[in-house]
């Protein structure tokens, strides 16, 4: 320690600094530790932080011999440049620049310094560019012809300057918005383009000149970075595409030659130009099959390559990759060009072989995007018809015979490669053994969801080809015995999994029981367990993917289930979990199938379980049981009859009530037994299966729960009790003791198992009278009357979830919650930042629920419970831990929403507005709180807002001190408020500076334009650029996602098979319920996206077999008609109707009419009479058929038509005001008649008629029989003869 009492003279800024001595601390701080290497630390920030330090730079930097003194030095310079460069003298800050210069050129003149050196050069650059950013242009205007000229004077000079030059390019291109306001971003762009000649002139030079491989090598990165955004005419109207070319066969220079070729061949510019790109290309092919031989395996030669071979084959794949997306259309005319191109595909054919990933990654993105345009091109649909249900004719597919050759390998890549699905749990390890998956690779799901998109695509374009791959190659695994490898089974499994739904329905049927038989043959001729875990792996996930086959074949289906059932025995790390989850997922695709008794079955599957239950569920761990008892909940919920639902639900909970029951009675005659740990896991076990079965049944898990809700809460109760007396005896540490564990894991289960049945209950009066009466004390007054550590954050999400359910309904309960939990929960987490997270974020998520629920509840508040609230939400939104800021920042918005559409708008804003403003402020410009920088303008924005429109009718200033005409307004009062505020908060900004960023934060209106405002006075501050700004922008990038995102489901949408899960499940599940009293229109609106008329219909055509039997024209009416037809009171161009978003449910409806089964027409009993309608020369039952198919097609059709644009108004309302339409039809049910009129006018469009098919007589006979049931809904008419 003596040695840093001597090294405190450093702080000592009257001498000079003592070099030696500097560099000893440095020393100390790096090479020692304990309190000697704190201490030195400690000395040296003292050093760093001294106003004076940077003005020892210089001597520190001639005298020190060492790299980390010299790098301490630096560190010196680059915070003042940063932070206090525009607080400097002109004088000094010149002196800082000719410093800096002089010593970069002092180190880069001699080779060998400037080879040494190079880490400490670099770092004077960057330090270089900091200071360009602040004076150039207007303050060093010199800059670039000062350094081309120094650049001609010695090579190393002039490789250290492209180095310059190119980290310019990318601080103004690359990373200008992070740090730089948007005016000077634009100045900077601006001066550079302007100053590229002389770049130009220097780059095209060097190339032509030196012999010095560093050098080329320095000025080809340096351009790279510049050739993305400059003027066109340098590169197509000079040599330097020429030098490129050159450069490019010579391995010394080939990587950064192709990484600039790659850079100009991305360029998406006009067609003027296309006939460079072409040339370009066609003499880098010729080029390239030089340097790689199209019969080089390029796999193999990747694997045994140098590292620059293998950059090479990267940076190759880059160059295909961003030319072909830019310009892959202007190769495909000519058959010269033609001829470049299928060789280049084939290259990168070959690279999408390589085993590296990140090169993999490359490809693959290109090819997701090459093969949905050739589909586009190719097999796309005639525009009037594009959402059709029905198949259509593609145009010729020009494209798709261009790259037949490549599509087809492409189709063995993405079969060979397939990446792992997240529903596949059963891998293969490091060490070759086969086990279950502890965690996802979020990688490799993505990188499946992109393959299994391209194989989709593949698979619509040629499904022949893309069958015959599939199962030659798992003919191929069956014939080869034991030599059948894991790896290629599982990929080939995966791709025939993913392209599910792409198939027409008999193919697709066809090829799954191919695949299925052979897969079950392997299973059965294949020896060992882990073969067979590999095979009953891929067995559960291929039958999981497709629920539409298993749907359509009950027989299948009840074999897979079996099938499962008997993988449920098999204990095999990993399958019996998978086994569960497939179960499951069949479960949420078929429930229905599942309650209804089928055809040669003597009873409904659900109940043939339910009596094997036992067996069933023997060998399952008890998470697998909770799974299995959530899917066979999800059966229940299929279940239309109350009476059956209940006596399969009370089967179903027989186990685990009989072990309940037999708890309780232990209980009661010997206490203790409750604190035994075997029956505490019981306890949790059953309540946990509870859980699973409220969670996928829902509202009607009511007996089960009335049941056992009572029970609970005494159990409950009791183990609080327990909990609070073993802490109270222990302290802290008994809280992580064993048996305290074991107890608060009930406590929880049955918090959960409340909290799940509030969210799910549709009966909220029931909920708010019999359940949380009953739940206040033993829950809520045992959170209050328990020590902190026995209080489960559990307790505060509940009642969060029953606010958000019941709303105004419980206001008269939420004081009680308030007063019970909000003390004691802020004295425990506001002791400090890191106890009691859960407790944290579920504290402020309840006081959130209120808020939004029961926000009157605030008014009755006293002062001092609303300055606590208050002041809680801003501990909340100053916290460290993001997810706590934005919960606290979300919560304030909210709340000052509601308090300004309140009458309480005055009294609140004049206590607490200048509080949050102040605090607002102060988190926005705290570089830990920038992740929040969009909350933060919201709320200053609504601040600012709300004190503009005048609001608040009151003074916010203090008028005891200051008289009520001190300011003219709130408005101007604020102003000034923020002015001194940030006045004497940033120094460092003048007072014109200050005054600007006020006058726009209240005079920009605009939010967006508001945010850029923020963030370039968040810059001025220079509170942020020193580290990664990005947060400040992530409104913006999660906007661009969150609209690529739509737009990429949108276009997936439109293709069959991309679109596999929740869509597809909801609308089959609505139509499937269609001939039942628990039909749900809405439900049906939601999952068809506001279509339901229009789906509702075609379903009924399609299943009732009118198309087929009667001819009709299944393009129009689905594409077109029913859409048109589906809208009701609307007026004007009917065609505008027609609208993007009904894509979005095409694929789940076409999933259903594939998926159902023809059960014959069903007769109508109650209607009399007959058609009149010739019978095709038909006789019997087929005669019989056609009549009755023309029976529904008629009473389907007025069903649909008989409100089509309707007015909104009533007969009698438009024969009083002489409408149009009562004048047209004489007063006669003017309303019915144009309905029918308007409907067939449609039908004699062309691409709108349907029934074109139908002979004369027929369709006549069609039109007079919907004309009559039509008029016969106008109630004023006798409608009895027409009925």
């Amino acid at each position: 320690m003596a040695f840093l009492d001597q090294a405190a003279k450093l702080l000592d800024f009257s001498q000079p600094v003592d070099v030696p001595l500097l560099e000893s601390t440095v020393e100390l701080m790096y090479n020692s530790s304990g309190e000697q290497r704190a201490a030195a630390e400690r000395l040296l920030l003292q050093f760093q932080e001294h106003p004076e330090a940077w003005s020892r730079v210089d001597g520190i930097l001639n005298a020190a011999s060492g790299q980390t003194t010299k790098f301490f030095a630096l560190q010196i310079l680059e915070n003042v440049i940063r932070f206090k460069w525009g607080a400097l003298p002109v004088e000094q800050r010149e002196g800082i620049k000719n410093f800096l210069s002089g010593l970069i050129i002092r180190f880069t003149t001699d080779e060998a310094s400037f080879r040494q050196e190079a880490t400490f050069i670099n770092k004077m650059n960057l330090i270089l560019v900091q200071v360009l950013k602040h004076d150039w242009p207007t303050k060093w205007r010199s800059f670039v012809p000062d350094l081309v000229a120094a650049s001609k004077t010695s090579e190393t000079l002039c490789e250290n300057s492209m180095k310059i030059l190119r980290l310019l390019s990318e601080e103004v291109f690359d990373f200008s918005r992070v740090d730089l306001t948007q005016a000077k971003t634009k100045e900077l762009k601006a001066s550079l383009n302007n100053e590229f000649q002389l770049i130009h002139e220097l780059c095209v030079f060097v190339l032509m000149n030196t012999r010095k491989p560093d050098l080329v090598r320095a000025t080809l990165d340096a351009l790279a970075a510049y050739l993305t955004w400059v003027p066109l005419g340098y590169i197509f109207e000079t040599s330097l595409l020429e030098i490129l070319l050159q450069l490019f066969p010579q391995p010394a220079f080939r990587n950064q030659a192709l990484q600039c070729l790659t850079e100009i061949g991305s360029l998406v510019i006009g067609p003027e130009f296309n006939t460079h790109f072409e040339t370009f290309f066609k003499i880098f092919m010729t080029q390239l099959q030089q340097v790689v031989p199209p019969t080089v395996n390029i796999a193999e030669a990747y694997e045994k390559g140098t590292d620059e071979q293998q950059k090479f084959i990267q940076n190759l794949a880059l160059f295909f990759t961003g030319y072909f997306r830019a310009h892959i259309s202007l190769l495909e005319g000519t058959p010269e060009n033609q001829q470049a191109l299928q060789a280049a595909l084939e290259y990168l054919v070959q690279i999408s072989f390589v085993e590296n990933l990140e090169v993999f990654k490359t490809c693959l993105d290109y090819w997701n995007f090459f093969v949905p345009d050739v589909y586009a091109s190719t097999c796309a649909m005639d525009p009037a018809l594009v959402f059709s249900f029905a198949p259509t004719t593609p145009q010729p597919p020009r494209r798709k015979a261009l790259f037949a050759s490549i599509l087809t390998k492409l189709r063995n890549v993405m079969i060979c490669r397939m990446a792992k699905p997240e529903e596949v749990i059963v891998v293969e390890d490091d060490n070759g053994n086969i086990v279950r998956e502890t965690m996802k690779d979020n990688d490799v799901l993505a990188q499946y969801k992109t393959m299994r998109e391209t194989l989709v695509y593949l698979c619509h374009l040629d499904h022949e080809d893309t069958e015959h791959q599939m199962l030659d190659k798992l003919r191929q695994q069956q014939q080869a015995g034991s030599k059948w490898t894991w790896n290629g089974l599982n990929t080939l499994c995966w791709a025939i999994g993913s392209i599910s739904g792409s198939m027409q329905e008999e193919q697709e049927n066809r090829f799954l029981v191919t695949v299925i038989r052979d897969l079950l043959n392997l299973c059965e001729v294949t020896r060992g367990k882990d073969n067979k875990a590999v095979i009953a792996s891929n067995i559960m996930y291929v039958v999981g993917q497709y629920p539409k086959f298993l749907r359509a074949h009950w027989k299948f289906l009840k074999t897979v289930v079996n099938k499962l059932f008997e993988f449920m025995h098999e204990t095999h790390p990993g399958v019996q979990d998978m086994a569960c989850d497939t179960f499951l997922k069949i479960c949420h695709k078929c429930r229905r199938k599942f309650v209804i008794q089928q055809p040669q079955e003597r009873e409904p599957f659900v109940s043939e379980l339910l009596s094997n239950l036992s067996e069933t569920i023997r060998s399952l761990q008890p998470h697998q049981t909770h799974s299995f008892y959530e899917s066979v909940g999800l059966m229940l919920g299929a279940e239309a009859e109350v009476t059956k639902r209940d006596d399969y639900l009370n089967r179903l909970m027989t186990p685990p009530n009989a072990t309940w029951q037999q708890i309780l009675q232990e209980a009661r005659a010997r206490p203790e037994v409750l604190k035994e740990q075997a029956v505490i896991c019981s306890i949790q076990n059953v309540l946990q299966t509870n859980v699973s079965v409220a969670s996928s049944l829902g509202q009607p898990f009511l007996p089960q729960f009335k049941l056992i809700f009572a029970d609970m809460l005494q159990v409950y109760k009791l183990y609080s009790e327990l909990i609070s007396a073993s802490i109270l005896a222990g302290g802290p540490v008994a809280a992580r003791s064993t048996f305290v564990k074991y107890m608060r894991s009930v406590k929880k289960v049955v918090l959960k198992l409340i909290e799940t049945y509030a969210e799910k209950c549709e009966d909220a009066p029931l909920l708010a009278t019999q359940f949380v009466p009953a739940m206040m004390d033993p829950i809520l007054g045992d959170y209050a009357r328990n020590v902190p550590d026995a209080r489960d954050a559990e307790v505060l999400s509940l009642f969060a979830a029953i606010i958000t359910k019941l709303g105004t309904q419980i206001e008269n309960e939420v004081p009680r919650v308030f007063e019970a939990v909000f003390e004691v929960t802020l004295q425990m987490i506001t002791v400090n930042f890191e106890d009691f997270p859960e407790h944290r974020l579920q504290f402020f998520a309840l006081l959130h629920a209120i808020v939004n629920q029961c926000f009157r509840c605030l008014f009755m508040m006293s002062p001092a419970q609303m300055k606590l609230v208050v002041d809680s939400i801003v501990w909340a939104f100053r916290h460290t831990e993001r997810n706590v800021a934005e919960t606290g920042l979300n919560l304030l918005a909210d709340m000052l929403l509601k308090f300004a559409q309140s009458e309480c708008a005055t009294q609140f804003h004049q206590t607490y507005y200048l509080q949050l403003m102040q605090e607002v402020f102060a988190v926005m410009t705290d570089s830990f709180h920038k992740p929040g920088f969009k909350l933060h303008a919201r709320l200053l924005h609504h601040l600012f807002t709300v004190v503009d429109q005048g609001t608040i009718k009151a003074p916010l200033w203090d008028v005891t001190a200051k008289g009520p005409t001190a300011y003219p307004s709130n408005s101007s009062f604020v102003r000034e408020y923020v002015v001194n505020l940030l006045t004497t908060s940033f120094a460092n900004m003048t007072p014109q500076q200050i005054n600007a960023c006020v006058a726009g934060m209240f005079d920009i209106k605009d939010f967006s334009a508001f945010k850029h405002h923020l963030r370039d006075f968040l810059v001025q501050t220079k509170q942020f650029a020193s580290q990664d700004n990005a947060d400040l922008f992530a409104e913006e990038v999660e906007k661009e996602l969150a609209q690529q995102k739509e737009a990429e489901r949108q276009k997936l949408a439109a293709v069959p098979g991309l679109l596999p899960g929740a869509a597809t499940a909801d609308l089959n599940l609505c139509l499937e319920t269609l001939d039942s009293w628990q039909f749900n229109a809405f439900a049906l609106d939601k999952a068809a996206n506001g279509r339901a008329l229009s789906v509702l219909a075609f379903s009924l055509f399609h299943r009732s077999n009118v198309i087929k039997l009667l001819g009709l024209d299944a393009t129009r009416l689905a594409s077109d008609v029913l859409r048109t037809l589906h809208v009701i009171c609307n007026r004007g161009d009917l065609r505008r109707l027609v609208t993007p978003e009904y894509t979005d449910i095409l694929p789940s409806l076409i999933d259903h009419v594939r998926g159902t089964q023809q059960n014959g027409v069903q007769s109508f009993q109650g209607l009399e009479g007959k058609p009149h309608c010739p019978v095709y020369n038909l006789s019997g039952n087929e005669a019989t058929e056609v009549r009755q198919a023309f029976l529904l097609l008629t009473v389907y059709f007025s069903a649909v038509i008989h409100d089509y644009d309707h007015r909104g108004v009533n007969n009698h309302f438009l024969v009083r005001v002489g409408d149009p339409l009562a004048l047209l039809y004489n007063d006669v049910a003017p309303m019915e008649n144009h309905h029918v009129a308007s409907a067939f006018l449609i039908l004699k469009e062309d691409r709108f008629n349907f029934i074109h098919r139908l002979p004369t007589g027929v369709k006549s006979s069609l039109r007079t029989q919907a004309i009559d049931m039509i008029l016969a809904t106008d109630m004023k008419q006798e409608a009895g003869g027409q009925l």
